[in-house]
Parts: structure tokens; C-alpha cells; sequence
């Protein structure tokens, strides 16, 4: 049985109720299960929280992947040792060391905290990450809890261009004007410029395909976080 099957099984899911809270589909789940898709860690990480296991435990061999390997005769090996966990799951770097495309810059470290995701919508999550690790900005060296993300798409061109990356605060309140990132209930986020809060929501700007403005009900709202700054490519 394989690692993932075995882990659902214990979480009492079924397969489409794990592709539900994963955010993907059964037959995707059906392939990790059968060994048709490989187990990333892009995938460990995306599973692991509806499982209530850590990432690293789905990124083990499992016992049907290791029966189909032929028998071989013992080979003396010095042990292995990891140097560093695997992508994604990384401890952030220290604050003395050099990074951030700073040469011999010192500075604490800021996550990156959202990657995009495929579809015409370009859906970004906050929980995907941290995917990287930045140097924070003087002007945040002092708040809370500050992330930076990648733009993805077009729609608020020419303020944001795909491939920056934005500084954000999430305990700033947006002013009108200001670009925001909307996190949904869904987890989901939206690059947008904040108009105003309206009775049934919050009001949007986005500025293509066509420069229109849109409301996010509040039944849909989690939460807004002001952009305070960027950083080219």
C-alpha cells in the first residue's frame, strides 16, 4: 500500500474528499496513489495539511515503490547525511549571512509567501509558501508579520508587472487608492487597488482587460493587506 494511500485511510478520507481539501482533483490524487505522478514537494506540501501529517512524511519511499525494485547484494556505503530539508520546507536563512541580491548585505530575512498556480485565473495561495526568502526592507524592519509575492498576470498593469515582487503589510490598513492583496475564505488572493469598503463588501480596481471596479462580498472576505512597496526582477 502506498504512503499516501495508507495516511488517507488513517485520516478517514476518501479520495475525492482529500482532492476537495487539497484543492486538486481524484484522479490526480488516484495517480499519487498508484504511483502514475510522482510524489514532489509541491505535492507533500498541498496534501499534507487535510492529512494532519508533516510533508516530509509523504516524501518517504513507500513500500510498494520499494517491491518493485529488483534485489541487489549489500553495498557497503558511508551513511548519508541531509545538509538541508528540501525545497519549501527550508528554515529561513540567518540573519548575518549574505542574500537577497544584496552583495554583503546584512539583513533578517521576509518570506515569500505565495506561488502562482496554473489556470486562466492565476490563482495565488498564501498557505503555499514560504517558496523563497528575501531581504526585509528597511521601511518593514519594524512590523509584523511582513511577506513579500510575485505578481502573476496582467490585470493591474502597468501599477504591477508580472515577475515583481511585492512588500506587504499585513496590519496596515489600505487607504483608497492603495494596492492590496484580498485573501478570500477560499485562501485564495487577488492583486487589486482597494476603493473603499462597501456595506455588502469591498470595492476593487482592476485595470484590464478593461479599467472596471468590482466588489468582493463579505460572505467570500477573509482579509486585506496593504502593498507598502516592490521590488523589480
Amino acid at each position: 500500500m502506498s504512503t499516501l494511500r495508507a495516511l488517507r485511510q488513517a485520516a478517514g478520507l476518501s479520495q475525492e474528499r482529500l482532492a476537495e481539501l487539497a484543492g486538486t482533483s481524484q484522479p490526480q490524487i488516484n495517480k499519487l496513489e498508484t504511483g502514475q505522478r510522482k510524489m514532489t514537494v509541491d505535492w507533500a506540501v498541498k496534501l499534507a495539511r487535510p492529512l494532519g501529517v508533516e510533508p516530509t512524511s509523504l516524501l518517504g519511499l513507500d513500500a510498494d515503490s520499494a517491491a518493485m525494485e529488483p534485489a541487489a547484494a549489500p553495498v557497503s556505503r558511508p551513511p548519508t547525511r541531509r545538509t538541508s530539508p528540501p525545497p519549501l520546507l527550508r528554515a529561513p536563512p540567518t540573519p548575518t549571512a549574505s542574500y537577497g541580491g544584496t552583495p554583503g548585505g546584512v539583513a533578517e530575512p521576509m518570506p515569500v509567501r505565495a506561488a502562482a498556480r496554473g489556470g486562466v485565473d492565476q490563482e495565488m495561495f498564501l498557505e503555499d509558501g514560504p517558496i523563497d526568502w528575501v531581504a526585509k526592507p528597511d521601511y518593514l524592519k519594524n512590523a509584523r508579520d511582513p511577506y513579500a509575492m510575485y505578481v502573476v498576470g496582467e490585470s493591474m498593469m502597468p501599477r504591477f508587472r508580472p515577475a515583481q515582487l511585492l512588500h506587504v503589510n499585513p496590519h496596515k490598513p489600505p487607504a483608497a487608492g492603495a494596492g492590496v492583496v484580498v485573501v478570500k475564505r477560499s485562501k485564495a488572493v487577488l492583486v487589486k487597488e482597494f476603493v473603499r469598503r462597501a456595506p455588502e463588501g469591498v470595492v476593487l480596481r482592476e485595470y484590464q482587460p478593461d479599467d472596471r471596479e468590482f466588489t468582493v462580498d463579505n460572505a467570500d472576505l477573509d482579509t486585506i493587506h496593504t502593498v507598502v512597496g516592490l521590488q523589480e526582477p
